[in-house]
Order: C-alpha cells, then sequence, then structure tokens
C-alpha cells in the first residue's frame, strides 16, 4: 500500500535504505563532475547557482568558464555586470546571475569575502534557498543538512511509495521530513551526493535502471510496477505564448539596440527595437501598429521578414519573428531614447538572450 500518510517509515526501514544508498555510492557512483568531492564553499555555491533549472552536462562548460574568469569570490563581485551577464548567456533565467552578483557582492562586504558557515546564514543570501543552503553547508562545512531536489523527490517518492503531490506545500514537508530522517549525519555531503547521483544516473525519470538500482528489491514503486507513476504531481503546467516581433533598424555598419529594463523576461538583457503583439503579425500588419508607426519612418522604408525563432522558457513560448528595416540615414527615423546605435563588434560585447544570440550567429552579426 503506497504511503498516504505523514507518519515516518520505521528505524529499520530507514537505516535499510540509508546503508544501502551509502554502500553504492562507496563501490559503484562513477558519476563524474567537476565540482564533485568539492569543499570549496564558492565553487560549490557557484555549482549550485549554475545548476538551478540546468541539466549538469549543460552547467559543466559555464561552471569551468566562470572560475576561469571568476577564480575566486572577490573576482567575481568585482567584475562589471555586462562582463558577467555576457559569460551566463544561454543557461537562462537571469535572475539566477543578478541574484549572483548581488550575493557575492555581499559576501565580500559582510563577511570579508568568506562564505558563513551556517545553515540559517546561508539562507539569508539572496538566490539561496532551502536546497542550495543544504549543499553549501554539507559538502563545504559537513553540516547534517539533507539536499531535497527533484532526483530526491524521485527516488523517495518511487522507494517509500509516497502519493503527496511533490510539487505541493504539503508534500514539500512531507519530503523535506523524511529527506532529513534518513540523513546520514556522519557523512551528510557524501550521503547527499549519493541520493542526488541515483536519481540522476538510475533513478531516472524515463526509463529508469531499476534491475541495477542498490535499492530496487525494498522499492514500493518497482515491487508494484508503478515506477512511472512516482513522483505524483498536482499542478499542470500552463504555458503563455507571446509574439515579439522585433525590428533591425539598420544604417550602414549600425544597429539599433537597447536594454529590457521592464520586471519581465530577460531583464538587463539587450535587444532590437520590440514590438510584442498577441498574435503573430506579417510585414503589411507590422506597419499599422502604433509602435511602428511611433518610430516616423518614410513611407519608402519597409520592414522586410527575415526569419523565425522559437524560445521555450519555463512558462512561456516566445515566438520571436525579425524584420530588417534599412536606413539611409539614422535621422530617417524617430528613434527612442533607451537605446543606442552600435556595431556588430559592439554586439559581441553585449548580453543577448538565447534567441536573439542565434539569430544573430545565423545571420553573422556576430
Amino acid at each position: 500500500m503506497a504511503n498516504t500518510e505523514h507518519t515516518l517509515p520505521g528505524q529499520a526501514q530507514r537505516q535499510l535504505f540509508t546503508r544501502n544508498l551509502m554502500r553504492w555510492h562507496r563501490h559503484h557512483n562513477d558519476r563524474s563532475l567537476p565540482w564533485k568531492e568539492e569543499k570549496d564553499p564558492y565553487r560549490i555555491w557557484l555549482s549550485e547557482v549554475i545548476l538551478q533549472q540546468t541539466r549538469a552536462q549543460q552547467a559543466i562548460p559555464y561552471y569551468l568558464k566562470f572560475l576561469e574568469a571568476f577564480p575566486n569570490i572577490g573576482a567575481l563581485a568585482a567584475a562589471e555586470d555586462q562582463v558577467v551577464f555576457r559569460l551566463w548567456q544561454g543557461l537562462g533565467y537571469y535572475n539566477r546571475c543578478r541574484n549572483m552578483l548581488a550575493t557575492a557582492r555581499y559576501i565580500m562586504e559582510a563577511y570579508n569575502g568568506s562564505f558563513p558557515g551556517s545553515y540559517d546564514d546561508l539562507l539569508q543570501l539572496k538566490g539561496v534557498g532551502p536546497y542550495t543552503a543544504a549543499a553549501i553547508s554539507s559538502f563545504a562545512f559537513g553540516l547534517p543538512h539533507a539536499v531535497v531536489d527533484g532526483n530526491v523527490y524521485r527516488v523517495l517518492a518511487r522507494y517509500f511509495g509516497i502519493e503527496t503531490p511533490s510539487d505541493s506545500t504539503e508534500g514539500k514537508r512531507q519530503f523535506a521530513t523524511l529527506a532529513d530522517a534518513l540523513l546520514d549525519k556522519r557523512s551528510s555531503g557524501a550521503y547527499n551526493q549519493a541520493i542526488m547521483d541515483l536519481g540522476a544516473t538510475v533513478c531516472t525519470p524515463l526509463a529508469a535502471k531499476c534491475t541495477v538500482c542498490p535499492l530496487h528489491k525494498h522499492c514500493f514503486a518497482f515491487r508494484q510496477d508503478a515506477v512511472d507513476l512516482f513522483p505524483v504531481r498536482s499542478k499542470k503546467q500552463t504555458v503563455k505564448k507571446r509574439y515579439f516581433h522585433y525590428l533591425l533598424l539598420q544604417t550602414g555598419r549600425h544597429i539599433w539596440i537597447r536594454k529590457r529594463r521592464e520586471k519581465d523576461i530577460w531583464q538587463d538583457l539587450h535587444e532590437p527595437y520590440l514590438i510584442e503583439m498577441p498574435y503573430a503579425l506579417d510585414e503589411e500588419a507590422v506597419r499599422g501598429t502604433k509602435a511602428y508607426q511611433q518610430l516616423q519612418l518614410p513611407g519608402a522604408i519597409s520592414p522586410v521578414y527575415e526569419d523565425l525563432l522559437t524560445q521555450r522558457l519555463t512558462h512561456q513560448l516566445i515566438e520571436a519573428r525579425f524584420f530588417v528595416v534599412r536606413l539611409q540615414h539614422k535621422n530617417d527615423i524617430k528613434i527612442p531614447a533607451d537605446g543606442a546605435w552600435v556595431t556588430p563588434a559592439a554586439l559581441k560585447k553585449m548580453a543577448f538572450p538565447k534567441t536573439l544570440v542565434s539569430f544573430f550567429e545565423k545571420k553573422l552579426y556576430f
């Protein structure tokens, strides 16, 4: 019977789980990652920030690039924002990057460049939640705090048959309590690494490798042939579709670019002139928009459709259409005051959303 109550499994059952997991970790866990076994809190924190919303294999080159550019927290704190954003380019979720910079500067100011050594103090840092605080405190300082991420939810839900939705407030509390009860407090870092690695390499979301799992003999989902039913989720993700129409205003070798200041996706990244509408537009429809008419372009000048690219975010799907507008002179247009004319060489030093990077690279702007 699945676990629908909030009572903890018995001590013997918990000890069996932890003992088998740790044995597997010591003798069979060969997952290799550049931050594995790391004790430096800066490097652990950097890896965890990059890993938020990012798969490990995608995160590795970014982690190595950041370490090369900023080998310590002082170097990161002293860096110019745009240099850091440019290096982050392609990872998405740019709030992570903003929080990372704010935290680096705060640690330099408040802690003289040394990470706080307690879980509660780590939680006060911008962008650091319970998972990241547990990872830093256990991996760097050996403190007894269990990490709970998607891999952990999956392993625990399947093994113990937990039917409480993992994305509910009730479920998060239940999983956190169980994770703490299972933690090997003498080797918290090794335990946390073990359960995350098991979820990433064996107890995977699809096509789980149950026959080689060190826990499968006592796993509820395996014994019930219900592995694909766990973990249970309550929320259906709704995706909002947005239609971006970018005008590449060009004169000679210059293109007009602005920085996104709005509290929206891609804040602090750069983009050409944007017309957002609730539906897709063609060239003629673009000319009829208020945003286009505000540019007061001469009638002989028309936008020429060039490309369509899409980008999926967590809750949004962006359809970006690109239109080239070629001008003879900069004064042919009533340009907004929040941007500037830049050269292709300058584009290479600016941070853009992934969609725009793909367009510029495809069209040889970079």
